[in-house]
C-alpha cells in the first residue's frame, strides 16, 4: 500500500488546481457510496484528483486514490485493499476506473457493507450500470459527467468567467444575460472554436493530435469497453467503427433501419442493442419523436454523433453547417432536459413543451410561427429578437 500512497502523492503534485468544473462543486462527496460516470477523457480523473488536493493535505494518508487499472490489482484484490485501507485508519477511498476489474460491483458492496464508517468513490465509463450488476448497489449515488460546455471552454481556456444560466432565462431573459458579458467578448469567432476543439480538456494547440486522440478514445471504447461492458461480440467490433464513420458523413441520420442494417452487415435486433451501447458510451445522441413510450428496441428518429468535436475527428467529408448546429444543441441541451425529435414542428421538443428551431443568422418562424413555446436558436448572431436567440447562449447551462 505504500507504493499507492507514493504514486497519489506524485500524481497529486501534477493535478492543476487553476480552474475546477462546477460540477464537481455540486457533488455530494460526503455519502458513504459514491459513482462517478463519464466518457473516456471527459475529466473524470482530474476531478478526483481536485477534490482530494483541495480537501485533504499533502500526505494525509486518511484518504487514497488509486486507478483499478494499475498494476497493483494484478495480485491484489479491491476488497483487500479497502481491509487494510481502514484498518490503518483509512477514511476516504477514490478507486477511478473501477469498470476495468472483474466482478467490481460485488466487492464495492462488500466493501460498503463492512466499512460502514468509511466513504468510498468509484469512477468509470459512462456504460458503468450501478443496477445491473453482479451485486445490489441501489444506494449508491450516481454522478455522470460531460465534456465542456461552451462556458467552461471560456473559463478554461480564456479565463473568462460566465455564470450558469437555466434554459428559461435563455428563453425568457436573453437580453439580462447578453447585457452581463464582457464588453469585449466576441463569441461568435470563440464558438466558432469551441465547435471544433472546445469540448475535451486535453486540446494542446494541435489539431492534428487532438483529433487522433479523440478517434483513439472513440476506438477504445468500441474495442474494450464495448466487449468487456456489454458483451458485445469481438468480431463485430469493426463493424461498430465502420458504423461510426458511416453516421459521422450522415448525420442528422434520418433512420432506414433496413437500410442501415445492409451498410453495417448488422442483423436488425443487433443493430439496434449496438446503437444503444453507443448511446450509453456517449459516442452516439439517439433522438425519438416520443419519450414517454419509447419501447426496448424501437428504433430511433434521428441519429448524432455525441458531440462537435468528435464529429469533426471522424468525419472524412465537409461536414454541413445544419450539422454542426444541431450536434451542438441536441449535446448541450440532453445533459439537462429531456428532448425529443420535433418531427415537422420545430427540429426538437424540450422538456415536453419548447419547441426549438435550429439555423443560420436568416433563419425564419416559418415551420413554428403558430406554436406557443416555439424559438429559434440562430448561428453567427450576437443578438437576440424576440424568440430568435444565439444558438451559443445554449452553451451557458452546465
Amino acid at each position: 500500500m505504500q507504493k499507492l500512497f507514493e504514486v497519489q502523492d506524485q500524481l497529486l503534485k501534477q493535478t492543476p488546481m487553476k480552474f475546477v468544473r462546477d460540477c464537481a462543486k455540486k457533488i455530494n462527496w460526503e455519502t458513504q457510496l459514491l459513482c462517478i460516470r463519464g466518457a473516456k477523457g471527459v475529466g473524470k480523473s482530474t476531478i478526483l484528483k481536485q477534490y482530494i488536493r483541495s480537501h485533504y493535505a499533502a500526505g494525509d494518508r486518511t484518504v487514497l486514490y488509486c486507478s483499478v487499472d494499475s498494476s497493483y490489482f494484478a495480485d491484489h484484490s479491491i476488497l483487500d485493499l479497502a481491509k487494510t485501507f481502514y484498518m490503518n485508519g483509512g477514511k476516504h477511498l477514490f478507486l477511478d476506473e473501477v469498470h476495468k476489474y472483474e466482478h467490481w460491483s460485488r466487492e464495492i458492496k462488500e466493501i460498503y457493507d463492512l466499512y460502514a464508517d468509511m466513504r468510498v468513490v468509484i469512477s468509470g465509463s459512462s456504460l458503468l450500470s450501478i443496477m445491473e450488476g453482479e451485486a445490489d448497489l441501489s444506494r449508491c449515488i450516481s454522478h455522470d459527467i460531460q465534456g465542456f460546455s461552451f462556458r467552461e471552454f471560456l473559463q478554461f481556456y480564456y479565463g473568462v468567467d460566465i455564470p450558469i444560466v437555466s434554459l428559461e432565462n435563455i428563453l425568457h431573459n436573453p437580453h439580462a444575460i447578453l447585457e452581463t458579458l464582457p464588453s469585449d467578448l466576441r463569441p461568435i469567432g470563440l464558438f466558432k472554436e469551441y465547435l471544433q476543439i472546445g469540448y475535451y480538456p486535453y486540446y494542446q494547440k494541435n489539431s492534428i493530435d487532438y483529433y487522433s486522440t479523440i478517434e483513439n478514445v472513440v476506438r477504445y471504447v468500441i474495442e474494450v469497453e464495448l466487449p468487456q461492458i456489454c458483451k458485445v461480440d469481438v468480431g463485430n467490433t469493426r463493424k461498430i467503427r465502420a458504423l461510426m464513420n458511416m453516421l459521422a458523413a450522415a448525420v442528422p441520420y434520418e433512420v432506414d433501419m433496413n437500410k442501415m442494417s445492409v451498410q453495417s452487415a448488422l442483423p436488425r435486433v443487433t443493430l439496434l442493442a449496438y446503437l444503444k451501447h453507443l448511446s450509453d458510451a456517449q459516442l452516439l445522441n439517439l433522438l425519438y419523436s416520443d419519450l414517454l413510450n419509447v419501447k426496448r428496441m424501437q428504433k430511433p428518429d434521428k441519429i448524432y454523433i455525441e458531440n462537435t468535436n468528435m464529429l469533426y475527428a471522424l468525419a472524412t467529408h465537409p461536414i454541413q453547417v445544419g450539422t454542426i448546429r444541431e450536434t451542438f444543441a441536441i449535446n448541450q441541451l440532453k445533459f439537462l432536459h429531456s428532448v425529443e425529435f420535433g418531427k415537422q414542428q420545430g427540429d426538437f421538443l424540450v422538456d415536453g413543451t419548447y419547441r426549438i428551431e435550429i439555423g443560420g443568422a436568416d433563419k425564419n418562424f416559418s415551420q413554428i410561427a403558430s406554436l406557443p413555446d416555439s424559438y429559434v436558436f440562430a448561428d453567427d448572431t450576437d443578438t437576440a429578437v424576440g424568440h430568435k436567440l444565439p444558438l451559443w447562449l445554449l452553451g451557458f447551462l452546465y
